[in-house]
């Protein structure tokens, strides 16, 4: 399984800094952030699934768009993965003809260019190798995180999306054999602790406290920095790391399991 970074900011600027998007092989994301902007129309093309951690628009962003720029080039409809909340919101909110076009009715209601699969937090979704199984998260909206696993290698990578402390989510990462790659949130510095806090989100020292529940020792990978704030954020983390092996994730890296 091949994974691909294509955002991983939390914010936007310049040439470096797309919200959160990851390809998995050439035909699955993991969000839909800024960072997806940046792929040629063949390859948006050629996405049939979009798995949602969350309905912010940090993660969404791009999802109208790869449907009104490519749809007509696909012969089936992309499936969009939610839980039923974040699918209640996105509809209500994104495609409502106002924000933008329904494209779970267009061209029909029978073909459409989006289709709507509801998915539960603990039970696992199996296309073709990969399984892809939907994690708690605690944030300001209904939210998840996922683990990707290689069916073949039975390695797997964990991404927490948008969370603050969450013991249900070290439960279950707990209980992964084989943990190769830990994606984990920290939007804030230290000095933010209190913003961080008030938006459910993580800064170093409150991740660290976090990483006091794994139980095992996966490459840890640190994400959604704000703008203008990741240097600070990875000082902090290295400061208070020990064991652990720690580092920023980079745009357009590339993770293998």
């Amino acid at each position: 399984m091949r994974v691909e970074i294509l955002g991983c900011s939390g914010g936007i600027g310049g040439n470096t800094m797309r919200t959160t998007s990851m390809l998995i092989d050439q035909d699955i994301l993991i969000d839909a952030g800024t960072g997806v902007s940046d792929l040629p129309l063949v390859a948006l093309a050629a996405i049939d699934h979009v798995f949602i951690t969350h309905s912010h628009l940090d993660h969404i962003a791009c999802l109208p768009f790869i449907l009104d720029s490519v749809g007509d080039m696909r012969n089936t409809p992309l499936t969009m993965h939610a839980t039923q909340a974040t699918q209640d919101i996105i509809r209500r909110h994104i495609f409502n003809w106002q924000i933008w076009p329904d494209f779970s009715e267009i061209p029909s209601p029978e073909n459409p260019f989006l289709r709507f699969n509801t998915i539960e937090v603990g039970k696992s979704l199996r296309i073709g190798h990969r399984s892809i199984t939907a994690l708690p998260a605690n944030h300001t909206v209904p939210a998840v995180g996922y683990q990707l696993e290689d069916l073949r290698s039975h390695a797997s990578l964990v991404f927490s999306g948008d969370t603050t402390s969450c013991d249900a989510l070290w439960k279950m990462v707990n209980e992964i054999p084989n943990l190769r790659y830990l994606i984990l949130e920290a939007a804030f510095p230290d000095k933010l602790r209190e913003l961080a806090m008030m938006s459910k989100h993580l800064c170093p020292s409150l991740l660290l406290e976090e990483l006091e529940k794994l139980q095992s020792d996966p490459e840890i990978l640190v994400t959604h920095a704000k703008p203008g704030q990741s240097d600070q954020i990875e000082k902090e983390l290295r400061a208070g790391a020990g064991q652990r092996r720690i580092k920023m994730l980079a745009m357009e890296s590339v993770l293998t399991l």
